[in-house]
């Protein structure tokens, strides 16, 4: 979502956003926004202080005016209008109170939304539900992947707290692979089709990563779940080989090992301990789906409103 926020700014906006991330689990989601946006007027700050770090940033770059933000027409751009930072993007800071804010978004993972409905450390949930009243919209990522039934269910609990509040759907939509090391080596999705293939990730929601594989049409799908953001060691690549040797045997093919490209980011270089099995990397897109009147139009217009 930071991604598609940011995308927006610079192409439709015309203005050089700062994203603010905590780096948390060796910054392997600010390794993959800085890959992504490597070439690109988005600037990305990493850091526990991120008010300090954007401080530092406004004073080595300047900032624009918000004032003269409101007045530029929102259609696409071929260029920003300056480099100067036109907004700051706050990743995973809804707990952070004191930071002042024109637009508040809460993603809501649809594969888990609640857990056990406890806080940290306890439980899985960031913020208590009472903390919709203070979002300017609710996203449910992931909707793609669970019955009707469980977002109407998702979407009442929502409005039973803030009955006005916009609930748009989204999903990470496949785009193509890439072969390890060579990120600019794009394989065709259907690479995989009448394939053993072993997924391999750290993520908080590898079920999701797993099925999106699974409708590619591979011969077999087996797979390696760690804990989010968990950094691979040298113990880690000897049973992933292991695992692939008995893929290997039971198919009479070599497998091939699928990662996300938030696991290619934490530590490409120790993924080169495959070799000589053939390292994938999914590359998706968030996509905010029709709904109810709830589109990516809609969502736009929707950031367009916090510009004013």
């Amino acid at each position: 979502m930071v991604e598609f926020v940011a995308n927006w700014f610079v192409n439709d906006v015309g203005v050089s956003p700062l994203i603010l991330t905590r780096g948390y689990g060796g910054a392997d989601e600010a390794k993959m926004l800085q890959r992504h946006f490597n070439g690109t007027p988005v600037k990305i700050g990493v850091g526990a202080n991120r008010a300090a770090i954007a401080a530092s940033f406004f004073q080595r770059h300047g900032f624009i005016n918000p004032l003269d933000i409101a007045c530029l027409e929102v259609v696409p751009k071929t260029q920003v209008v300056s480099d100067k930072i036109g907004v700051a993007i706050l990743d995973d800071g809804m707990q952070h109170i004191s930071m002042a804010r024109d637009l508040e978004i809460v993603m809501v993972n649809a594969l888990s939304p609640w857990g056990n409905q406890h806080l940290l450390p306890y439980g899985p949930l960031r913020e208590p539900l009472t903390s919709f009243n203070r979002a300017d919209a609710a996203v449910i990522h992931h909707a793609d992947m669970v019955p009707d039934e469980c977002l109407s269910e998702m979407k009442s609990k929502i409005l039973d707290v803030n009955r006005n509040l916009p609930i748009y759907l989204s999903a990470m939509t496949p785009s193509h692979f890439f072969k390890a090391p060579n990120t600019s080596c794009q394989l065709h999705l259907g690479v995989i089709f009448e394939k053993a293939v072993l997924c391999v990730s750290a993520i908080g929601s590898p079920n999701s990563f797993v099925q999106k594989i699974e409708k590619m049409g591979p011969l077999y799908v087996d797979r390696l779940d760690y804990s989010d953001h968990h950094q691979f060691q040298d113990k880690d690549i000897k049973m992933i080989k292991a695992r692939l040797e008995n893929l290997k045997n039971k198919f009479g093919s070599e497998p091939t090992v699928v990662v996300t490209e938030k696991d290619y980011d934490r530590d490409s270089k120790i993924l080169g301990g495959l070799d000589p099995f053939e390292v994938l990397v999914l590359c998706c897109k968030l996509q905010i789906l029709n709904h109810n009147g709830c589109s990516q139009d809609s969502f736009k217009k929707l950031l367009t409103l916090s510009l004013s």
